[in-house]
Formats: structure tokens, sequence, C-alpha cells
């Protein structure tokens, strides 16, 4: 994989390109919550989250020894062809499940999938490791029950920003559970992936509040678990990472691209120009262009086969090794 930037930008017509420039130009510079006092306002000032046509079906989900509430959606003609395991973002400590609602249902529907979006525990009310074990259980239920409940043992995990660092951490204790083989690929958006403010793209934000709400009282955050680009990456699904040009986790995730190939994993990595963090949200056409690219890229991981695991050696018959 090649890491050179003007190999890497997404193709985007010039003319979304000038509209995506003006609308970052348009944007007021600022900055999450710097207090916990910021932080409750900024969630008080939270509008509702717009529903779903059909909406979810909401459940609570146990796994390894945690319960976590999901919310479900179904494609509406037919059964699915896979599960993808939605993880929200939000810095750790804001949004939740039903804010993607909207998004989910259209990608139930355009991509006939299962869509199974985790409500996990947020900080600083509850710090890490509480949102990774939450993702980690709603992970292990689908592994367990996807079969039973779905029709399809297909998977795909995926999340944006704080939801990316998380569905990463997630992969990284599936795989050392023994766990991760029916994940067929990752969709990552601009996420951040060094929370410890040690190498040069960490300390870009290594002031900023939401990393002390979410792990400020564990002494190393270069804790693969908080900070996945510290993990030992091999065994791996397929992994895209999305991110703007214009975002400040720009360098870490191609630090973390050319990590994960480096450690021998399928990795493409897009970079959308003059976009901001989050600009998957925003109402451009750029932003309409790299969720059609997810769902693409999503489609052809979970219709492609799987690789047949090796046989298992037949068991030994009498009374050796017991």
């Amino acid at each position: 994989m090649r890491l050179a930037l003007d190999a890497l930008f997404a193709y985007v017509p010039a003319e979304h390109v000038g509209e995506a420039r003006d609308f970052r130009r348009s944007r007021a510079a600022g900055r999450g919550p710097g207090t916990l006092e910021e932080l409750r306002e900024a969630r008080a000032r939270r509008s509702a989250p717009a529903a779903a046509d059909p909406p979810a079906v909401e459940e609570t989900v146990e796994a390894a020894g945690t319960r976590v509430p999901v919310r479900i959606f179904k494609p509406a003609d037919g059964p699915p062809r896979g599960v993808f395991l939605d993880i929200h973002g939000g810095g750790f400590y804001m949004d939740s499940a039903a804010r993607g609602d909207r998004r989910n249902r259209e990608l139930a529907d355009s991509l006939q999938l299962a869509v199974v979006s985790v409500d996990y525990r947020l900080a600083p009310e509850h710090p890490w490791p509480a949102a990774p074990d939450d993702c980690e259980a709603a992970a292990l239920w689908l592994v367990e029950e996807a079969d039973a409940r779905f029709g399809t043992s297909r998977l795909a995990i995926g999340g944006n920003s704080a939801g990316a660092t998380l569905a990463l951490a997630t992969l990284l204790r599936l795989r050392d559970r023994g766990a991760v083989a029916p994940f067929a690929g990752a969709a990552l958006q601009f996420g951040a992936y060094d929370l410890s403010g040690r190498t040069p793209a960490g300390r870009l934000i290594a002031d900023e509040y939401f990393i002390q709400a979410y792990a400020g009282h564990v002494e190393d955050r270069t804790l693969p678990d908080i900070s996945p680009v510290y993990g030992v990456l091999g065994g791996l699904p397929p992994t895209l990472l999305i991110v703007g040009s214009e975002d400040v986790l720009l360098e870490d995730n191609l630090a973390m691209a050319g990590r994960l190939s480096a450690a021998g994993n399928d990795v493409e990595v897009r970079v959308y120009p003059e976009s901001l963090h989050g600009f998957t949200g925003h109402p451009t056409a750029i932003a309409r262009t790299a969720a059609g690219d997810v769902g693409s890229w999503l489609r052809g991981r979970i219709t492609r086969r799987l690789p047949t695991p090796p046989p298992r050696p037949p068991r030994c018959g009498g009374t050796m090794g017991r």
C-alpha cells in the first residue's frame, strides 16, 4: 500500500471539492468541551435524534457477563445478507446509538444488511474500559447469535470518530479471544488512534478534554485498548479508513493505515479533499460520495466468500491424553 498523499485522495469532481471548501470556510473554528460543566451544557443543547421509519427495535443483549442496549434494523425488503455492527461517535462522552437511526435505516435497506448499533456507556460517568467492554459484548453476542437471529453469520463492523477507535479496539479484543474470523471487514471513519499524546499525531489532540474524561485515570494511555496504534495489529479483517484532508486526525489515520499494512492486513485508505472532521455527516456532495464509497466497500466484503478454515484433526479414541 502506498501512503503518498496524492495517491490516496478519493476521486471527487472539482465542483464538489469547491462546495466542500466553501462549507469548510463557513464553519466557525471550535473545540469540544473543556470542562465537565461545558460537557454537560453541550449535552443539554443537543437536539433529539431524528426518528427512522420503520424504527429500530430496541433490545438488551448479553455476552461475557456484560449487558448492553442495542438498536436493531433489519432490511425492509427480504432477509439480510450480513450484519453490520455500528459504533457511534461523540468523543466517548456524547451522543447515542439513536442519533444514527436514519443513517442505519438507509444502510440496512440499501445494502440488505441487518444493522446493530451499540448504546455503550459514556464518559466521564463511565470511563474506560466501560465503552470497549460494551462494544465487545455486542460483538460477541453477534458472533454467537447472528446466524440464529438474522439467518447469516457474515459480520462487519464500523464507526466514526470515537466509534472508529472503539471498533478497532473491539477487533483487537476479538482477535485475542479467537473470535474475529466472522468479521469480513471494518469501515473506520476518522478515528483517533493515539490518545497518549506521544506520537506526532497524538500530540495534536493531547490537550482535548475528552481524553481526560475518557481515560484520564489511566497512567499509561499507550494501552492498545485505549490507543490502538500501539497494538500488535496482525490478524485483523480487511479495513477501510476514511478521513478528510483538513481533519486534525488525518495524520493519525495515515499512521494507523501504515501500521495495519505493515502488520500484513488488507488496508485501503481514502482521503477526501477539503473535508473536516466528521465530514460524512455534512450536507455536501463529498459526504454523499464518501457514504456511497463506504457502502460499496461493505457490499463487496459482505458478499465475498470467507476463507474456509482448515479441517480440525480427528480426536483420538481411547484414554490417551485424558
